[in-house]
């Protein structure tokens, strides 16, 4: 029996989602969560093999919830299941220990697919990211900026391309203010930006924020 958490902000999507599991006899859904902050005490609660995680909620986000997960519980597996299309996130959150991505727009069986894989200790590479993944081997020098940022970097990068302040930021990931800062600056010339306006066009433009 392969034990699942779903985490997503839309209570539909998580209906929908422990519905068509039910159809599977090896599936048992056995906790959901609507927030980052709340995947986080389900890992603590719950014994988990697969959690399957969107990106996009409400205060911390898919990506915060995920480095937290990996510290808390490195072995689980999980399944990014998100609305933005594999090449803005996939290659980024896959370095960063998601065990596999895939856009809501898949096949519900690739889903269920990817979860099997996943409760094996496995990575699920989907066809069209193992593509990206080759592409970027391929042309490592000519990634897109974003691609180049740490685990932390890229994080604090999302949070102030959404308008964030440095003092929140810090708080939301227990850091201290000149830390952040210190990330601000070392993104902010990696990716050869000078404001946080740039980031914000910038995060629009690779369709990395709404």
């Amino acid at each position: 029996m392969i034990k699942i958490g779903i985490v997503d902000d839309h209570a539909v999507v998580r209906t929908g989602l422990k519905s068509f599991f039910s159809t599977f006899v090896d599936f048992r859904v056995v906790g959901e969560a609507g927030t980052g902050r709340e995947a986080i005490d389900l890992v603590r609660t719950a014994d988990l093999d697969v959690l399957v995680m969107d990106l996009s909620m409400p205060g911390q986000s898919g990506i915060d919830a995920l480095a937290m997960v990996r510290a808390k519980a490195p072995d689980l597996g999980v399944l990014i299941l998100s609305g933005y299309p594999e090449e803005h996130y996939a290659v980024n959150l896959i370095r960063q220990g998601a065990s596999g991505y895939l856009n809501k727009e898949c096949e519900p069986e690739e889903i269920a697919k990817a979860i099997r894989t996943i409760a094996l200790g496995r990575r699920y590479i989907s066809p069209s990211v193992a593509e990206l993944l080759a592409g970027q081997l391929e042309r490592k020098d000519n990634a897109p900026p974003h691609e180049h940022l740490s685990e932390r970097e890229f994080q604090v990068f999302l949070k102030l391309a959404k308008g964030e302040s440095v003092g929140a930021i810090g708080e939301a990931l227990s850091l201290s203010v000149k830390t952040i800062s210190t990330y601000r600056t070392r993104l902010m010339e990696k990716m050869n930006l000078s404001t946080n306006s740039d980031l914000t066009y910038y995060a629009i433009k690779t369709q990395l924020i709404d």
